[in-house]
Order: C-alpha cells, then sequence, then structure tokens
C-alpha cells in the first residue's frame, strides 16, 4: 500500500471534507466545464476554481493537471503523508501530482499513475486508472450476490472494487507488484478489504474455484513482446484470450460465471467466429461471445502504441506489422466474452456480432440472455408448444419492396427491435406468421394448428420447422413466454 493505515484514514477524512467527490467536482464546476473537462478542455475549469480554496487546489492538481503552490496543497491534504506516499511530488516551485486520484462512481477514489504526458512514454510498470475499457467491463458484468468472486489482472482495482458490492469475499490477482500496491490503496481508500495476489492472471488461485470472475486482461494482440504490463500479456496474438476460455472450467463453482474483454484476430480465409468457437469446444460451458468492434491491423497498431505515447518508433509499428502480415491477420476484433458453468450436457455456445447499442447496461441483457437459455433447457417439445408467446414491445416490421407488372412485390422483411438488444433480423413468411400470431392468447400448439390448415401442410411437419425459429426467437427476446 502507498500509505499507512493512518495515512489512509487522513487522506479519506480530506477528501471526504473538501467534497472531492464526482458530485463535488461537477456542483463546483458546473455543466458546461464539466464537459469540457471530460474532453480534455481545461480552461473552464481553472477559470472556476482561480479561488484557491481546498476542493479549488483538488480539482487543479488531479483532474487539470497543475503544479500548485504548496501553502494551498498544505490546507487540502495531509501534506506529509502525501509527500512521502508520493501522492504529490515537488515540481518546480510548487507541488504537482504524483498519482492519479480520480473520483468514481457515487463515492469511489481509484488511485493509479497519472495518465501519459505528452513526450513520455509510459513506463513498463506503468499503471491504468479508470478508463473506456475497465467502465465497459464494469457495465457489461451481472451484477447478483454471490459468496466470492475473483479480479484477474486487478490493475488499481476497478473491477474489485464494483464486486465488493454484491461479493462476500473479493479476491484479486497480478503479476505487477506496482499494480497490487495501487489496488491495495484503493482498496483501504475506500473501506474495502479484498485478498491480493500476485501472480500472473489466474496461476495465484490454482486449484480454488468463485462463484463469479471477471477480467479486463492485457488483450492486446501482438508478436508476444511485453513491452507494458497493462496491455501485453506476452502470449503471442490472442492467447491470452483463448487461455483464459480454457482456464474457466477450473476457475468456476457450478452455477458460477465468468466475463472477460478479449481480442481475437481475424485470419484471412478463416472465420473469426469459428476461431473463437473452438476455444469454449469442450470446456461444457455455455459462452456467449460477443464483438463489439473490428479494427484493421494498421489502426490498431496506431491505436496501442499512441496509448503507450510511444508511437514515435517507427521500428515497433513495423514489426508489429509485419507480424500480422507474416500470420495473414487482416483484422482485431475487440467484445465480451461471458461463460456460465451450469454442468448441463448440452452447453448453448454462441458467437455473434452486436454491434448496435444496447438499451440499459450490457450486464442486464447479458443475465437475461443466460434466463432466457435456462427457460428454453427446462421445456421439452411438448412444454414450448404448450406455452403462449408474446411478441415484445416495440417490435416493427420493415418492408423493402419493387414495383414489378402486379404492383409491389415485397422483396425483403424485416423485424427491428425498439428495445433491449435492439436485433434487426430479415424474417422469411413462417417466422412472420409466428410473430404476428405471438399475442399471448394461443398457446403454439394451436397457433400451428390453424396455420397448417391454412396452408393444407401437415401439422407434425410444421412444428418441425417451427420450434427452433422459436428457440431463436425466443433466445433473441423478440418473443416472451408468457407465465
Amino acid at each position: 500500500m502507498l500509505l499507512s493505515d493512518d495515512g489512509v484514514q487522513r487522506l479519506r477524512e480530506a477528501l471526504t471534507r473538501t467534497g472531492y467527490t464526482a458530485k463535488g467536482i461537477a456542483d463546483r464546476l458546473g455543466p458546461d466545464a464539466t464537459a469540457a473537462v471530460g474532453r480534455n478542455d481545461f480552461r473552464a475549469a481553472l477559470r472556476v476554481t482561480g479561488e484557491r480554496d481546498p476542493l479549488a487546489t483538488l480539482i487543479r492538481l488531479f483532474v487539470c493537471g497543475q503544479t500548485e503552490p504548496e501553502k494551498h496543497v498544505a490546507a487540502a491534504l495531509p501534506l506529509a503523508e502525501a509527500l512521502e506516499a508520493g501522492i504529490v511530488e515537488k515540481h518546480g516551485d510548487g507541488l504537482r501530482q504524483g498519482v492519479d486520484l480520480e473520483p468514481y462512481g457515487d463515492d469511489y477514489w481509484v488511485v493509479s499513475d497519472v495518465p501519459a504526458r505528452p513526450g513520455r512514454p509510459l513506463p513498463a510498470d506503468h499503471v491504468l486508472g479508470v478508463g473506456g475499457a475497465s467502465t465497459t467491463l464494469a457495465a457489461a458484468t451481472m451484477r447478483r450476490r454471490v459468496g466470492t468472486a475473483l479480479d484477474l489482472g486487478t490493475g488499481c482495482g476497478v473491477q474489485a472494487l464494483h464486486l465488493h458490492e454484491h461479493a462476500q469475499h473479493v479476491t484479486a490477482t497480478d503479476l505487477s507488484e506496482r499494480a497490487l500496491r495501487f489496488a491495495a490503496t484503493t482498496a483501504a481508500l475506500n473501506g474495502q478489504d479484498w485478498e491480493l495476489l500476485r501472480g500472473d492472471m489466474a496461476e495465484p488461485v490454482r486449484g480454488r474455484q468463485f462463484d463469479l470472475v471477471v477480467s479486463n486482461p492485457p488483450f492486446v494482440v501482438g508478436p508476444g513482446v511485453a513491452t507494458h504490463t497493462y496491455r501485453d500479456s506476452g502470449r503471442p496474438g490472442d492467447g491470452i484470450c483463448e487461455e483464459l476460455t480454457r482456464t474457466a472450467p477450473s476457475l468456476l463453482n457450478e452455477g458460477g460465471t465468468m466475463q472477460f474483454l478479449a481480442n481475437w484476430v481475424h485470419v484471412a480465409g478463416e472465420e473469426w467466429e469459428d476461431r473463437v468457437a473452438g476455444w469454449v469446444a469442450g470446456t461444457g460451458l455455455d459462452a456467449w461471445v460477443i464483438q463489439r468492434e473490428v479494427a484493421d491491423p494498421m489502426s490498431y497498431v496506431d491505436l496501442w502504441l499512441a496509448d503507450a505515447s510511444d508511437g514515435g518508433d517507427p521500428h515497433r509499428k513495423a514489426a508489429w506489422l509485419d507480424w500480422f502480415d507474416a500470420h495473414r491477420i487482416e483484422a482485431i476484433g475487440f467484445g465480451l466474452i461471458s461463460l456460465r458453468h451450469t454442468g448441463a450436457a448440452d452447453p448453448v455456445v454462441r458467437v455473434e456480432d452486436l454491434r448496435q447499442q444496447v438499451e440499459g447496461t450490457l450486464g442486464e441483457q447479458v443475465r437475461d440472455w443466460f434466463a432466457r437459455h435456462d427457460w428454453l433447457r427446462a421445456r421439452d417439445r411438448a412444454g414450448l408448444l404448450a406455452t403462449r408467446y408474446r411478441l415484445a414491445d416495440g417490435v416493427a416490421l420493415l418492408q423493402e419492396a419493387t414495383m414489378g407488372d402486379e404492383g409491389w412485390l415485397v422483396d425483403r422483411q424485416v423485424l427491428r427491435m425498439a428495445h433491449g438488444l435492439r436485433w434487426s433480423e430479415e424474417v422469411d413468411p413462417l417466422v412472420l406468421a409466428l410473430v404476428s400470431g405471438a399475442d399471448g392468447r394461443v398457446p403454439l400448439r394451436e397457433q400451428l394448428s390453424v396455420l397448417a390448415m391454412a396452408h393444407d401442410t401437415p401439422e407434425e411437419d410444421l412444428v418441425d420447422a417451427a420450434l427452433p425459429l422459436i428457440g431463436h426467437l425466443v433466445e433473441r427476446g423478440l418473443v416472451t413466454p408468457e407465465q
């Protein structure tokens, strides 16, 4: 930990007293300056905080990255402890931030390394703070009360903070001793107690099982050269993500779930879906793999070199791109892998694109997706036919038609969801008939009997065709079973 227990207590009291919280900062700056800070434009914030009261000093130090007079910092922080721990450091004739001390959520603080500064490449052991990936995973995690939770590659501890809200015991691992010191400080500053273990991903917890496992791993795809601990696993390609997938069965209690952010390669001549599905094969786990973004190799390399302020190294860039070329990698996908240990003999594995925005948090959508599969798994042929189904709220039918000799001819029909996962799906006449009759009043068996008579089709043939379609519609959330 960066501070003693006493030092942590004094720092927490100072931050609370000054109102250095997300709400306190937003109230002090006002909406316009707060929005500008989100764009890294600090001009308005500096104007608002010209009067150096303690909150203004902390905003200028830790939000705007300014050097402040020592007397003002001393009025805002326990100065001796802050200097000794490196919370602030001497710079010129004043003090500047030595770490990133960021208010997070309603009443948390996260301690990490200071973000990259222009012309200063990040050191190999840099510890990231709150970023896009960490907030993405936090929003994608299914939240339920659990006994044990594990955060693999915790960094400064963002995921562990969330896990503590609904887990009785939180364990977190990291390869970096520096990261564990930051994580311990984050935990103590927020009055939380985590079990922190040093080691490579799941190695420190070998032989143990958990109810929930999350990870924002060092997933960056490359030749396996580890230059920065926070992004490079030392495994070539997407090996770290395959490794995590295959490790999941040994980490999960029955009923347990594992969710992690992942990158995977798109290899020329191969389907990326088959590649990632192969990671899950033989695990016995339910899996939902969703791809949220895709980048070409040039954009990908530029992104990660810039992330570490290392974009000016042409040799590093060339070597990275040459490695992509040698392995026929034409794109890199980014997404979420959600795994669940049910012990079922027929695990469900879905690997698909989900590029559209979803309603609510992704974690809520993942939870509901698994719940729908639980419902489907619990019903046999007779149970599905005896169920009444209702079209989900807000589903619209879009038609594309061309003018022919006999008028407009419908070429394509698409169902579009206005809520939830917001799928858009092309449908054939049978699917359209099923959803059109899904009003929650008639069991599916009766609905199919009417359709069979109307189209002069053997009823059992129609049942055989309709049941897989109903399963798909329920999985997608396009129709919901009436209880």
